[in-house]
Parts: structure tokens; C-alpha cells; sequence
């Protein structure tokens, strides 16, 4: 009876020191990306002199007055822009991530649509934005519906082509998931289009990375088509 009450007591340890040590990575894994935050923001705030001086010569190159009361602090407003919207160059995947990939017996697929997008065109440093859709096949693996978006937003945030940027985004799913498949298209209207250059105010760019199965099968990938526009 002893014997039976002693093993009791001894799995009740050791499951009550394993949710300690599982609190205690987490409290760590927390303070690790509190302190790396940190010191990102610390170097942002040490750039940023150089930058709002950069932005201060284009304006007077220009021939614009960067002393007049609308342009006195334009450079440093446009500086802190420019980081901001250029922040994924300070983020990764795994970052976001945090722990949020859980065990699932799920093989259907999962779609996430219009997912917002807004990215810097890398040839004229001008805005492109539009639409990104998701879909993953799991291999026993699924992801926080919210963290698909912000895979977008990590890679979006970075001077970009579109291509690429479709590509980055299925690869990073892909790697993080290790999935059956990854499929993502992004429509998306780009500026250097519509503000310069050929000025064509209703031109969108399509653009499609299809991975494992969405590569393989072919009624695979027109289902996730065929979903993706669905209304």
C-alpha cells in the first residue's frame, strides 16, 4: 500500500517539476525577446540621426527650404517611417512564432484569404500593397491562424520585389511547419505603376509560390485557387 501511495506521489513530482521547468523556459524564452527587443530599438534610435540627415539633403537637393515651418521636422518624421516600415529586417520567423505551432491530427487543407499587404517596391522606394492568400496542407502540425499574418508582415516590411517576397513568405511557413504543402498567390496594385511610369491606374500583379503537394498534385493546388477567390 505504501509502495503504491510512494509511486503516486512520486509522478505527482515530477509532473508538478515539469510544469515548473516549462514556466520557467517560458519566463525565459519571455525576457530573451524583451531584451532582444530592446537592443533592436536601441540601434534604431542610433540610426535614426544619420537617416533624418539623409532625408534633410534629398529636401534641400530638391530645392526645397528645410528650415520652413512644413518641412522643419519632416526629415526626422520620414526617418522614423523609414524604420518602421522596414522592421522585419529586425525579425524572424521563430521570433513570432513563440511557441504557438501545435501538435493537431489535421491533414485537410487551411486556407487564410486577403490577408492585408503593404511592402516598399526595392527599385523606387514606393509602396505596393494589395492582398495575400494562404494555404498549408499539415503534416501533424498546425499554426496560430494570426501568426500567417504576421509572416506576411515580417517579410512585407523590408524594401521588396513581389516575386520574392512571395516566395519568403511559403518558405518561411514551410520551414516552420515542415507541411505536406504550401500555396501562397498575392495580387497586389504597385505605385511605381500607377504614380510613374507607364501610369496605369488599374494594373495589379499576381504572383504565385506553390510548395509540395500544391506543386505535385494538380487538383490539389486548383482547390486551393478555386477557394482562395471564392467570395
Amino acid at each position: 500500500m505504501n509502495s503504491h501511495c510512494n509511486g503516486k506521489v512520486n509522478d505527482a513530482v515530477e509532473e508538478f517539476n515539469g510544469f515548473n521547468d516549462l514556466i520557467i523556459d517560458t519566463k525565459k524564452s519571455t525576457t530573451q525577446r524583451k531584451h532582444e527587443t530592446s537592443r533592436k530599438e536601441a540601434e534604431d534610435q542610433s540610426r535614426l540621426p544619420a537617416i533624418e540627415a539623409a532625408y534633410t539633403s534629398i529636401l534641400r537637393e530638391l530645392g526645397e527650404d528645410a528650415d520652413r515651418q512644413g518641412l522643419r521636422r519632416t526629415p526626422l518624421r520620414a526617418a522614423k517611417a523609414m524604420q518602421f516600415l522596414t522592421k522585419g529586417y529586425h525579425e524572424t520567423v521563430d521570433d513570432i512564432l513563440n511557441d504557438a505551432i501545435f501538435d493537431e491530427d489535421h491533414d485537410e487543407m487551411v486556407i487564410v484569404k486577403d490577408i492585408d499587404m503593404f511592402s516598399l517596391c526595392e527599385h523606387h522606394l514606393v509602396p505596393f500593397f494589395g492582398k495575400v492568400h494562404i494555404g498549408y496542407i499539415p503534416n501533424k502540425k498546425v499554426v496560430g491562424l494570426s501568426k500567417l499574418a504576421r509572416i506576411v508582415e515580417i517579410f512585407s516590411r523590408r524594401l521588396q520585389v513581389q516575386e520574392r517576397l512571395t516566395k519568403q513568405i511559403a518558405m518561411g511557413i514551410s520551414d516552420a511547419l515542415q507541411p505536406k504543402g504550401v500555396a501562397v498567390v498575392i495580387e497586389a496594385s504597385h505605385m511605381c505603376m500607377v504614380m510613374r511610369g507607364v501610369q496605369k491606374m488599374n494594373s495589379r500583379t499576381v504572383t504565385s509560390t506553390m510548395l509540395g503537394v500544391y506543386l505535385e498534385d494538380p487538383r490539389t493546388r486548383e482547390e486551393f485557387l478555386t477557394l482562395s477567390q471564392r467570395i
